[in-house]
């Protein structure tokens, strides 16, 4: 049963690539509130007075930034899904190491981003920690291990 929770990625929900969807969710929730304040300034201005009180208006923001940020987090499972595929050569659909399972890609990977969303929402000292291991996860994914399920094979 726990192999369909933890596992290689072609056969269970989670795998080793979650902690890097919940690290982007840090990076990316941070940049979904920045750029909520700039393009929601306007609407909040106008209705702040008027209509909604600023719980409801927190709750406005917060939302916007989720949608945005399961909007990346949907976007780049269609991509890596053709990637996967060997669409953009099977020297990429090799280091990928095959296709996930359908339970990490539209369920498990899309909630770890918005946990990461949530979590930089609540602590937003949070961002940078988040980004630098986001980014050095990817560095050393990318140029030290020859396929990307190589650290899976030790967990």
């Amino acid at each position: 049963m726990l192999e369909y929770l933890w596992g290689y990625k072609t056969v269970a929900a989670l795998d080793v690539w979650s902690l890097d969807h919940f690290l982007s969710g840090l990076a990316i929730g941070t940049m979904a509130n920045v750029y909520n304040r700039k393009t929601l300034k306007g609407f909040i201005a106008y209705v702040k007075d008027k209509l909604l009180t600023p719980r409801e208006i927190k709750r406005i923001k917060f939302f916007y930034g989720l949608m945005i940020v399961l909007m990346v987090a949907y976007f780049w499972e269609a991509l890596e899904h053709y990637l996967e595929a060997g669409l953009a050569g099977e020297w990429l659909a090799y280091w990928l190491q095959g296709v996930e399972f359908w339970a990490n890609r539209l369920i498990a990977d899309p909630l770890l981003m918005a946990l990461g969303f949530i979590t930089v929402s609540r602590f937003p000292f949070l961002f940078w920690p988040g980004r630098v291991l986001a980014f050095l996860w990817l560095v050393i994914h990318l140029f030290v291990f020859p396929h990307s399920m190589y650290l899976q094979q030790w967990f």
